[in-house]
């Protein structure tokens, strides 16, 4: 070959290379949740302006599992809790299922508390479409008065490019122990060697395909657990739990703790007492042994 043809095909080939890697990859993910990010930034006024534009918003592409790029993508997996105290339980509940439903979300967990000496509550763990996490802020004001919210937020973008790494290396290993089962004429040693070399590649490959899949899921969908409670009563009925009737009982705990603290320090402040009047006695008697009597001729001339 000449060298211009050399050169040429070098060209070629550096072209390629380059459109490879400026083709959509894992990092593609990025701009998509900047673009999230900045779409929610100004919250709705209102639940039903807000699910107007959670539903007019678009879901972020996750990024392909089978190339990883050098950047990591932003991979957010947001959860969170909050208080929120209401009215009435029951129509508080209904609401939030309904504000959740049509924000394209679903409860999953519910639990509900009571009883004649507690409050009652109900706590539902809430999974929201992360495009539409913002929104809800807007529906837990209208359900009741949100006492506090809590939202954590996590990274995995470095853990999904790593992992896309390693799944994309597991099937090239894959293809080649394939290829040479296919090939391999050999002892039966060698041909089980190499098949329980593809059975372990083929293992990690679902393990890192799985994780993936999960990563993608948690980043798609968040969670909010959150908590609704009536506010307790002044005075509370038979069996209840008012909060004058707190007061009483911890009046009464803090009467009885008193007690307990003085038998306590019985042991201490009778011993000590013993001691003291015990030393009192001794110097008393010194004092008297040691001090002279008067005759008592002069006591009568006096």
């Amino acid at each position: 070959m000449s060298p211009r043809r050399a050169l040429l095909a070098g060209l070629l080939a550096l072209g390629a290379c380059t459109q490879q890697m400026s083709r959509p990859d894992a990092a593609d993910g990025a701009g998509d949740y900047a673009k999230e990010g900045a779409e929610s930034a100004a919250p709705p006024t209102s639940p039903e302006m807000a699910v107007g534009a959670a539903r007019g918003s678009t879901a972020p592409q996750m990024p392909r599992a089978g190339v990883a790029d050098s950047a990591a993508p932003r991979m957010l997996i947001r959860t969170g809790d909050a208080s929120v105290e209401v009215e009435s339980l029951e129509p508080a509940v209904v609401r939030l299922r309904a504000y959740t439903e049509r924000l394209g979300g679903f409860v999953a967990n519910t639990t509900y508390q009571g009883g004649r000496d507690r409050t009652r509550e109900a706590s539902l763990e809430l999974r929201i479409p992360a495009e539409r996490f913002e929104a809800m802020q807007s529906v837990l004001d209208s359900v009741g008065e949100v006492e506090w919210l809590n939202v954590a937020v996590q990274d995995v973008g470095e853990e999904y490019v790593d992992l896309a790494a390693r799944t994309a290396n597991a099937k090239r290993l894959e293809t080649r122990l394939v290829e040479l089962l296919a090939t391999r004429t050999g002892k039966l040693e060698d041909v089980l060697a190499v098949e329980r070399e593809l059975a372990r590649v083929r293992e990690e490959i679902e393990r890192y395909e799985g994780r993936l899949r999960f990563l993608r899921t948690r980043v798609a969908t968040s969670t909010l657990t959150v908590r609704l409670h009536e506010p307790p009563p002044i005075i509370a009925g038979t069996g209840g739990t008012g909060v004058i009737g707190e007061a009483f009982r911890q009046a009464w705990r803090n009467f009885v703790s008193a007690i307990a603290a003085l038998i306590a320090w019985s042991g201490v402040l009778i011993p000590l007492l013993a001691v003291s009047a015990a030393v009192w006695l001794a110097v008393r008697t010194f004092r008297r042994r040691t001090t002279p009597i008067p005759p008592a001729g002069d006591s009568i001339e006096r």
